[in-house]
Parts: structure tokens; sequence; C-alpha cells
């Protein structure tokens, strides 16, 4: 079909892209042993990691939602970009030029590409206008607060001229269409026509988090502009301002290094941070820090130890506090400790490095408040503490804040604070504290359906079973098969599964956890992992053997299928060096096995195998699949005895066969042992 591209090329920029570079702009990895990665789930909302990715196989598994795939289906779930969208970002990134069946150009070729190339345009060209004459009224503000040329060249800052259609046709001129300008927020829609959106503005560029320019932050400049002091780019296909953080790109790599974020309140309080040296500050536009604000921040943080810091900056006035109140409400989504710091005089960052200079902001940052300090004393400021009436509402307003830190070993200290600020009991607040913990508890419970004493309340008819767990179709001799689709619910086996909520994936660490299922997982996840380390002889030995699981006997039939075809296909081969292991791939196992079982495959290609270092991986892995080879060659030995048994000592020959084939068995024991 003519505007494909190559298959060839796709599989060969996948080869050539390491997944961990493309999830890393995104998500904060560390090491989870040898040769896997784990970070905060970019899909759902966490607090201790069960994202994983492979980069040698370059393939991800979240083990908290189930979200699985390679670098392809990351960008596309992450940007919701197209699959070829996301083909031609990646090999742009690498510079491998695409190819297309019939010369045509990239099938779907779309919307959101010619966005980006939009905005990308229109920031060249708001970068070359500040160097203007007009533009001395943008310069003169950013010089007054600061700010010289190298500066603004490193935020990316520049000027839209007091034009209607100055940058309109310029655009145009690029090959954009009207449709396009305006999709991408350029462009406004009058009774004549359309106009530029920005004229008359100095303007910041608001990039994602992977660098690329998604909207623009204009600030008024002239008395006769009637517009908003600060006008941002509408909600577009791109941009989102309640998911963009600006000066991100810039602030992300210290961030995770430093495992610290200052959110301040503006773009100019964002560079002042940066050129002061506070370089982990980033900035709304033109919103209320949010859910998905933290949710961006939190993968970026690494935010699962509890050691990391967000220090909120707000200005001192009404307006600051309230805006403080606004970030409590939402502090305990983060595991990272909160603090605000509010200069004494009220500046914002910006203000205060004019005023005072550069070591004032970073003293600033490092002066901070807890949040809880913070919102405690904002509390209390309301009532009038000098009456009896007063320093009891106050007590009522403060307890439920105590009461919700998170901490246990911080609640004494505080409880102890709240007393001193009140000038009351000690008991007498540390009983208000119990109170008001005791009412959220039963609040929770009641919105989590279940009665007082903690017993939940029945709304489903029951949760569903293990997908192994029954009988079914037989497979190999002795084994349990599944009996329905494994997505949702437990893998079991011969001795049943853990239950899952209804709602939850399935996730292999709901296997049983039994000596004989944890074997069978293990093997099946280094032989698609570190097939060329189990070699051929020992994987054709380990897809031969009977499981007691029947989920991970599907997984295991779909690598012996990959292994039959590979025969098929060159019977030469099959017996040469390394082809087997040459054949197996985690695509070609999800290829074969039924859509159900297909996760399975991705979470043990991303499972961690135990830390190891390099030296000792060969010799782990050929012992976890000669374990599961061995064990099935106890069974072939047990089985045998009982035949032996059984024959009728006349029959010379039946036994003298079956007593050879025990000898063969132990010797092929020993060989698995090295003995």
């Amino acid at each position: 079909m003519a505007g494909r591209i190559r298959q060839s090329d796709v599989e060969e920029v996948k080869a050539r892209t390491d997944i961990a570079d493309i999830v890393g702009e995104h998500v904060s990895l560390k090491s989870a042993g040898v040769g896997s990665m784990k970070g905060l789930c970019p899909f759902h909302d966490e607090r201790s990691p069960s994202f994983h990715v492979r980069p040698q196989l370059g393939y991800y598994h979240c083990f908290g939602c189930g979200e699985s795939g390679d670098a392809y289906t990351f960008l596309q779930r992450m940007d919701h970009v197209t699959f070829t969208e996301a083909v031609e970002r990646l090999a742009g990134r690498i510079g491998y030029e695409l190819h297309y069946e019939d010369g045509g150009p990239a099938e779907g070729a779309g919307n959101r590409a010619r966005l980006l190339a939009a905005n990308r345009a229109a920031e060249e060209f708001f970068l070359e206008q500040l160097g203007t004459p007009e533009a001395e009224v943008g310069r003169r503000f950013l010089g007054e607060r600061g700010f010289d040329a190298e500066a603004a060249r490193h935020f990316g800052v520049g000027f839209a001229p007091k034009s209607w259609e100055t940058l309109t046709k310029h655009l145009r001129g690029k090959g954009f269409t009207t449709e396009e300008l305006a999709a991408s927020g350029l462009v406004s829609q009058g009774d004549r026509g359309v106009y530029d959106r920005f004229r008359g503005r100095l303007i910041w560029p608001i990039r994602d988090v992977t660098g690329q320019t998604v909207g623009f932050g204009a600030r008024k400049l002239l008395d006769d502009d009637p517009g908003p002091k600060y006008l941002n780019t509408p909600e577009t296909a791109v941009y989102h301002k309640a998911q963009v953080l600006y000066g991100l790109d810039l602030a992300k790599r210290e961030i995770s290094k430093t495992h610290r974020v200052v959110v301040v309140e503006g773009y100019t309080d964002v560079m002042a941070c940066h050129l002061a040296g506070v370089t982990t500050a980033i900035a709304t536009c033109g919103t209320a820090f949010g859910v998905d604000h933290i949710k961006v921040l939190r993968r970026v943080l690494g935010d699962d130890t509890g050691l990391g810091e967000v220090v909120f900056t707000f200005d001192g006035d009404a307006a600051g506090q309230k805006a403080a109140m606004r970030a409590f409400a939402e502090e305990r989504r983060f595991a990272a400790q909160t603090f605000v710091a509010v200069a004494p005089d009220g500046l914002d960052p910006c203000d205060l490095r004019l005023a005072r200079g550069d070591a004032a902001v970073r003293s600033l940052v490092e002066a901070k408040t807890p949040m809880f300090e913070f919102v405690i004393r904002t509390t209390l400021a309301r009532f009038d503490l000098e009456t009896v009436e007063g320093r009891v509402a106050a007590l009522r307003a403060a307890a439920p804040i105590v009461a919700d830190i998170r901490d246990p070993a911080l609640r004494p200290g505080y409880t102890r604070e709240l007393a001193r600020m009140l000038g009351m009991e000690l008991e007498e607040v540390g009983r208000a504290v119990r109170a008001a913990g005791a009412r959220a508890r039963d609040g929770e419970r009641e919105r989590r359906g279940e009665r007082p004493d903690g017993e939940r309340r029945p709304d489903h008819a029951g949760r569903p079973g293990g997908a192994g767990g029954g009988a079914g179709s037989p497979g190999r001799q002795g084994e349990q098969r599944p009996d329905g689709p494994v997505s949702r619910g437990a893998g079991g086996g011969a001795e049943g599964g853990a239950d899952a909520a209804p709602d939850r994936p399935f996730s292999i660490t709901m296997l049983p956890n039994d000596p004989a299922t944890r074997l069978e997982r293990d093997a099946l996840q280094v032989m698609l992992q570190y097939p060329d380390l189990v070699g051929d002889e020992l994987l054709r030995h380990g897809v031969d053997c009977r499981f007691g699981n029947g989920t991970l006997a599907v997984v295991r039939d779909g690598i012996a299928s990959v292994l039959a075809a590979a025969s098929v296909v060159s019977p030469a081969a099959v017996d040469t060096p390394a082809a087997a292991t040459r054949s197996v791939s985690v695509e070609r196992v999800v290829a074969e096995v039924p859509p159900p079982f297909a996760s399975i495959v991705q979470q043990l290609a991303v499972l961690p195998v135990p830390q190891r270092g390099d030296a000792e991986l060969t010799a782990y892995v050929r012992g976890v699949v000669g374990a599961l080879v061995d064990r099935e060659l106890l069974r072939q030995k047990q089985e045998l005895l009982g035949r032996l048994q059984r024959t009728d000592s006349a029959d010379t020959s039946t036994y003298a066969m079956i007593q050879r084939a025990l000898v063969d068995i132990e010797r092929e024991r020993r060989s698995l042992r090295g003995d």
C-alpha cells in the first residue's frame, strides 16, 4: 500500500533505538538487576515503582496497571501519536532515512507532527523578531528584570510583532495551511478572517519533557493592549496546560539527580532561579498546580523513596497563601517531603534576585519551611487566639491537618507544636488530633464501601477464578490446562491461583508462590530474555518439560512453537550452533500464543532476574533451566521405576529396556549437574 513505511525500516529503527533513552525522558529509571531498569509508571499513579524496562529486549511492562510494549508503543501512549509518527520520530532521532512503499508519503502523516512543526517554525520566527527595532520594549523588559541576551537565548524568549498577520503570512510561506495554524493555536478566527494570536508581546516557548515546543506564553508589554497580562496557547492536540510544566525540559536531569524540585509561579521566576543556580525550578502555565502536574513530577523525581523534596515558592500576599493551601490539598500525592519557601518581604524569586542577588534566591530555597508547619500557621492566623472561643475553633481547624500527616513519627512532634502555638494542654490537643484521625479513617472506609469494622461490603457476586486453576483440554500428560482468558484474574495451576480484584489486570506476581511454579516462571523468564545463554540443546529440553501451571504452560508452548517453526523453515540449519536461540524473540512468541497470553510473555520478558553480576549470569540462567529439566528427568525416573515394578520379571526384554532408560536418565542428570 502506497505511503506505508517499509517493514524492514520499522525493524531497523527499533533495533537501533535504546528504549531506556526514550522512557528515560519521561521516567526516572534506576537499575533493577542485570539488564533491567525500573521507575514509576507514567500510565497510572503509584507510590512504589512497578514499571520495568528491559533495554536489551526493547520492552517495558508495568506490573501495576498491565501496560506493555516497545518504544513505538510507548510514544503512541505517552504522546498520542500514530504508529507512523512514532516510527518517524525515532528515525529522525537517530538520523535514519525511512523508505516508503511506492515512494509515497507516510500513511496517516499527521496532524500532531504538523502542529509541532508549526510551533517550531513559530519559535524560530519569534526568536528572530526579538532582535528587531520594534522589539526594543521587550528587550528593555528583560533587561529591567536582570536578563541579558544570553539568558533570553537560553530560554528561547522571543517577540511577537504588533501586527495582525505577520506570523500568519510567514508560516503560510513555509507551507502551513490556515487550518494547521488554527489547530496549533497560533492564529485566532475573527469576523474578517484569521489573525495572529500573539501581537506586541514577549514570548516564551513552552516545551514538553522531551524538549518539543507544544505552545507559547505571551506577556503583555504595551499599554494599548486590551488583553490579559499573560496569554497562553489555547488547548490543542499537543498542548494541555494541566499537564505541562514550564522549564521541565531544562530541569529534568537535575531533578532526577538531586530528587528535588522547586515549584515557582511564573516564567521569569524560573529564569531567575536557574540563573541563580537553582536549576530544578519549574512553573505551571497559566493554571493552578494540580493532579496531572504531580503525576508528571513524580515520574521525573523517581518519587518512591520518600527522600525527595518538593519546594513551593509563593508570594507572601493573600493570593500566595491561597495558592499554598491549594498545593497542600494535593500534598499527600507525593512520597517526597513538601516544603514552602516565602521571602520575608514577600518578593518572588525574580524580584528577590534583582534586589539582593543570586545568593538570596539560593538562600530562599534552603530556608524552606515544612509544608505542614506553614499550613498550620496559616490556618491559625484566621482565628483570634486571645479568646477561648478562638483557640477552640483554631484547634478544630488545625487538628485534622496534624492527623493527616503521613509519617507517624512526625505526628507527635507536630501535636506538641500545635499545643505550643495555641497555648493549650498537650493532652487536650492530642485528643483532638486522634479524634480527627478517627473521623478521617471512618470516612475513607465509607468511601471504599467498607463497614465501620473494616469488613468490605459485598458489591459483586464474586471474583474471577484463576485462569489456569481448572481442568481443561489436556496438554502434556499430567498438566492442568487453562480454561479461560488470563487478561484479568489470577494465573493458577494445579494448585489454583491467587484472587485478583476484578478491575486489576493479570500480573505474573499473582501466580502461586510455591517452589514448583516459581521454577517454571524463572525458567521461562530466562528462556525469553537470554536464549543465547541457555543454549540450543538445553532450550529444546526446557520446552519439552511438563508444567504444573497451566498459564505458564501456554508460554512454554509458544516458545516451543517458535522453535518448531524455525525447524520447518530451515531444516538444514536446525543442528547448527545457536540456530534455536536465534529464532527465539519476544515478538515471535507473542505472535504464537493466544492474545490473552501476550501480556504474560511481555511481563516475563521484562521481569528482573535476581541481582547478579555478568560473570554469574550465565551460571544462573543455565542453572534455572537445568533445574527444570532435572525435575522433568526425576519425574520420568519415577514413572519408569513404577513401570519397572509393574513389569513381569519374565519379560526380560521390557525389563532390560526400562533399566537402560533409567541409566540414560541418571547419566543425563549427572551431566546437567556437572558431575
